[in-house]
C-alpha cells in the first residue's frame, strides 16, 4: 500500500552569521493513511523542523517530502497553497484570532479559500459539535481554558476536511487531565473520519496513549522507528533506551553485578512476576530502578533487577522470566 506521506532523504540546515546548524541530517520515513504516527524527540532534536517540512513551511536543504505520491519541491506555489489545506496543522499555544470569536475562527480557513458564508457557519457549528463546545460559538479565546482553545484549534484545522492533522506539541501547554481528554478527542477523529495524525511530542506518556508507530529523532537523525509496541518493548537505539527508560543522573549512580533490565508488554498487571520469582528460586533480588504502569490490566514498563551473583540461582532466574514472556536483556554493571 502506497503512504500518504514519504520523506526522501530530508536535510535542513539553517545559515547563521557565524555558524551553520544541521537541523535534520538524511532522513527517511514513510507514514501509511489513517495511522496515529508519533514523532519524539528532546528538545532541540529536530522534531519541529522535521514537522514543519512535511507541508513545505519550511523547504528542505535536500531531499523531499511525498504526500500522496506528489513530490512537494516540484509544485508551484498555487499548487502547494491548494496542497496545504489538506495538511492542516496545531501547534503548542493555539494560534487563535484574538478579536474573532469561536464561530468566527472556525470560518477563518473556510474564507481563505472562498467557501460562502452560510455554508461555513454550517461547518463551523457541526465541528463545535463534534469538540464539543456547540455553547461557545460567540465566545471569545480570551474567556476559554486553555483545554477548550486546543478543542476550537482542532475544530478550524478539520475545517476544510484534511487528510492529515500535523499536532506540533500540541498538548504541551496542558495539564494532564486535559491532555488525556484531547488525545481521546484526536483518537476519535482518526477513528471517524481516517484522517492520518502526526504527533509531534516529546512526551512519552502522548505516544503511548493512543500513537500506532513512531520514530525517534535524535539530534537531526532518525534514531529508531516502528511500532509502538516494537518500540517501546525492545528499544536498540541509545536514544531509544534513554527517552523509553528515562535514564538519568541517578540510575548511573547504582551498581551491581548480574543486573538484568525486564520489560514488560504481555503479563498481567495482577500477576507478582519477580515475587515468584523469588520464592520459586528461594533467593532474593535488589530492584534497582523500576516503572511500570497498569494500562488495561497489563503491565508495561520495565524494571532493573540485580541478581543473585551464583551463576546457577541467577540463569534459573532469566529462564523463569523468559518463560513468563518477559524481555530479558543483561546491562552493564554501572546500570
Amino acid at each position: 500500500m502506497e503512504p500518504i506521506i514519504r520523506i526522501q532523504d530530508v536535510s535542513k540546515t539553517f545559515l547563521g552569521r557565524d555558524n551553520q546548524v544541521e537541523a535534520l541530517r538524511g532522513i527517511n520515513l514513510e507514514i501509511q493513511r489513517g495511522d496515529i504516527y508519533g514523532i519524539i524527540g528532546m528538545s532541540g532534536a529536530g522534531k519541529s523542523t522535521l514537522v514543519r517540512c512535511l507541508n513545505f513551511l519550511e523547504k528542505p536543504t535536500s531531499g523531499t517530502v511525498f504526500i500522496e505520491d506528489k513530490d512537494l519541491s516540484r509544485l508551484t506555489d498555487k499548487e502547494l497553497r491548494r496542497m496545504r489545506t489538506e495538511i492542516a496543522m496545531i501547534f503548542q499555544h493555539f494560534n487563535l484570532l484574538m478579536q474573532r470569536n469561536v464561530l468566527d475562527n472556525i470560518c477563518f480557513p473556510m474564507e481563505i479559500v472562498g467557501v460562502k458564508r452560510a455554508d461555513a457557519v454550517k461547518r463551523a457549528r457541526e465541528l463545535l459539535q463534534i469538540v464539543g463546545l456547540e455553547e461557545k460559538e460567540k465566545s471569545y479565546p480570551s474567556q476559554l481554558s486553555g483545554g477548550q482553545k486546543q478543542r476550537v484549534a482542532i475544530a478550524r484545522a478539520l475545517a476544510n476536511n484534511p487528510k492529515i492533522l500535523l499536532c506540533d506539541e500540541a498538548t504541551s501547554a496542558l495539564d494532564p487531565t486535559t491532555t488525556k481528554s484531547i488525545l481521546k478527542l484526536l483518537q476519535e477523529i482518526n477513528q471517524l473520519y481516517g484522517i492520518t495524525i502526526v504527533i509531534i511530542t516529546h512526551e512519552m506518556a502522548v505516544v503511548q496513549e493512543i500513537c500506532s508507530h513512531v520514530a525517534i529523532i535524535d539530534s537531526g537523525e532518525l534514531a529508531e522507528f516502528g511500532t509502538v509496541e516494537e518500540v517501546f518493548t525492545r528499544p536498540q537505539s541509545p536514544a531509544a533506551k534513554k527517552l523509553v527508560f528515562m535514564t538519568d543522573q541517578r540510575s548511573s549512580e547504582m551498581r551491581g553485578k548480574h543486573c538484568v533490565r525486564i520489560v514488560f508488554s504481555e503479563n498481567s498487571s495482577f500477576e507478582p512476576v519477580i515475587a515468584n520469582m523469588v520464592l520459586e528460586c528461594k533467593a532474593p533480588v535488589n530492584i534497582l530502578q523500576a516503572d511500570t504502569e497498569d494500562i488495561g490490566g497489563i503491565a508495561h514498563g520495565h524494571m532493573i533487577l540485580q541478581l543473585p551473583e551464583d551463576e546457577q540461582t541467577a540463569a534459573h532466574m532469566i529462564h523463569y522470566l523468559k518463560e513468563r514472556k518477559l524481555s530479558v536483556e543483561e546491562v552493564e554493571a554501572n546500570v
